[in-house]
């Protein structure tokens, strides 16, 4: 079933008030890739009474009133993605398009979303039940953050939101314990994952450099960011109390991961895989085409890309669903009516690292001091793709299963040092799960921008390259690379653009089509260099490209290859 939107809905499921109601910054879409929907499902499993308003209208009172006011909470959420990230380009144009909005015109999702619908709440329900902030955008600003938009540092979300709690990270467990709590008349204040404000410190929990001075101090906000990124394993993180006026932002340790079963055990909870006909009417969500026949097979990434987001909000644990359950989503996928026998992408944020972790980090916690695969590979990560090769073998015998997409992007890197399973794998690849183009996600050439990006060296992108197109060659395929490509990350010059205009046309022998300009999104490890235009690992000065005529010049650099 959907979860309600309407008045009618919670009339036929005989239910006169709501336990939670969630807010969305998109077009509900019930499906287990839609944080909204994995929250609202997992709480409903749970017996609680859950209500969905999406995109309400923030001058007027009509949607955030209709399905009342909830006994427990209100669960507010920008949605899928950063609301000023799907708002605005790297250059800080307004987007037209929005592929979670029905009809896909970008004009229903307010900037500074969680700000927006927390304000709209107080403003036409007083002395309201809690307000608890979740989802992307609360996650990366639980902290001050530098914002690019306003080319300053921000407070935390919860203090310009005005909202009593925030969830950060996956928050299935946190919002569980947190409904349960509030149902009993419990204290909250001790729950994992989450964040609250406090007119005092909190005992035993590190103390940050208080708001005043990271917003002027740049090296103090280097300083405070180290930690807050040191802390976000379950394992090991400690928790972090910060003065930002007269009160405290208090963040309580990271929610232990969920294992394999309990992950399991919420991706087959029993979603509709479409948009909630109340929205639909509007218009397709172009988002939809993507995710309703795509299988998650596993969450969180070990690679900590520096310009990626993943480790401070899903986390560096990668947790890989149990092989039955997948295998029984994709049985209940080929029921659907309008399947016709593809499956669009399996995988993950990376695809290839689906039952693959280190047993020391998943018993002692993430390491402070060395990453899994920059600079270069750990020994003490066992890379083998015999799991997945497994899996993928016995996908492709269910019945009305044409073919498996694995769309996702893979990490070469990690492919190119399974001695095991490599040949087995790009064979696999190659013969059974390209749509003509494979992702693959090298960012960039140069050995001194990859350094400052944490990636791994361009050596591997060409032995990949020389092996995938040796297969397709081998066994009659016409098929291709597609590569994502960064312009103007911090540390990138115009020089180092014409060398990768250079390496592109000499060694991949064609003109990209995904490249790029670097977008500071909040809580990265390349917006701190971006916003300090220092190497916060060796405090060096690094170059920094901040004229938006120039990010452009470095983008068109490479779209004149020839």
């Amino acid at each position: 079933m959907f979860l309600p939107t309407t008045k009618e809905e919670l009339k036929k499921l005989g239910w006169s008030k709501l336990d939670i109601i969630l807010i969305t910054g998109d077009a509900y879409i019930d499906s287990p890739y839609v944080g909204v929907s994995v929250i609202g499902k997992t709480l409903l499993k749970a017996g609680y009474k859950v209500g969905i308003i999406a995109q309400p209208d923030v001058n007027s009172a009509e949607d955030i009133s209709r399905l009342g006011e909830p006994k427990l909470f209100w669960g507010v959420s920008a949605g899928c993605i950063e609301s000023m990230v799907s708002n605005y380009t790297a250059t800080k144009k307004r987007r037209k398009k929005d592929d979670f909005t029905p009809g896909g015109e970008n004009v229903k999702r307010p900037d500074r979303s969680v700000i927006a619908y927390s304000n709209l709440i107080r403003k036409f329900f007083k002395n309201t039940k809690p307000i608890v902030l979740g989802g992307i955008e609360a996650s990366l600003r639980r902290i001050p953050h530098y914002d690019y938009w306003d080319n300053k540092i921000r407070r935390s979300i919860l203090f310009d939101s005005k909202a009593d709690l925030l969830v950060y990270g996956m928050g299935e467990k946190t919002v569980l314990e947190l409904a349960d709590k509030l149902q009993k008349g419990d204290s909250v204040e001790n729950i994992r994952g989450l964040c609250y404000i406090s007119k005092t410190a909190k005992e035993g929990y590190i103390i940050l450099p208080p708001y005043e001075e990271v917003k002027t101090d740049k090296n103090t906000f280097i300083d405070m960011f180290n930690i807050f990124y040191n802390n976000n394993d379950p394992i090991t993180a400690n928790g972090l109390c910060q003065k930002q006026d007269t009160r405290y932002l208090i963040q309580n340790p990271s929610q232990y991961n969920l294992n394999s079963e309990e992950f399991s055990n919420i991706c087959n909870l029993p979603y509709e895989r479409d948009v909630h006909p109340y929205y639909k009417k509007d218009g397709a969500v172009r988002a939809l085409e993507t995710i309703r026949f795509s299988v998650n097979t596993h969450r969180g990434c070990y690679g900590q890309c520096n310009f990626c987001s993943i480790s401070v909000h899903q986390g560096t644990t990668v947790i890989s669903r149990t092989v039955e359950s997948i295998l029984t989503e994709i049985e209940e996928i080929t029921k659907l009516q309008d399947f016709k026998g593809y499956i669009s992408d399996l995988g993950g944020p990376t695809a290839n690292m689906y039952a693959i972790e280190c047993e020391k980090k998943l018993k002692n916690g993430q390491c402070r001091e060395k990453k899994c695969l920059h600079p270069k590979i750990c020994e003490n990560l066992k890379i083998s793709h015999k799991k997945q090769l497994e899996l993928l073998s016995k996908i492709r015998n269910i019945p009305k299963i044409k073919k498996v997409f694995i769309a996702s992007g893979i990490r070469y890197d990690m492919l190119m040092n399974d001695k095991e399973c490599m040949n087995d794998y790009m064979k696999d690849l190659v013969l059974y799960h390209i749509s003509g183009q494979l992702k693959i996600a090298p960012e960039h050439t140069e050995d001194k921008v990859l350094k400052i990006m944490g990636k791994t060296s361009q050596s591997y992108l060409c032995d990949f390259k020389d092996i995938f197109d040796r297969l397709n060659k081998q066994y009659g395929k016409e098929q291709f690379l597609t590569y994502y490509l960064i312009a103007a990350h911090p540390g990138c010059e115009i020089n180092d653009m014409n060398n990768m205009k250079k390496f592109i046309i000499e060694k991949l022998k064609l003109i990209p089509e995904q490249i790029q300009i670097f977008t500071p999104s909040p809580s990265t490890y390349s917006t701190l260099m971006y916003y300090t235009e220092t190497d916060p690992f060796t405090k060096e000065k690094i170059f920094v490209e901040k004229d938006l005529g120039k990010k452009e010049l470095q983008k068109r650099v490479i779209r004149r290859a020839s």
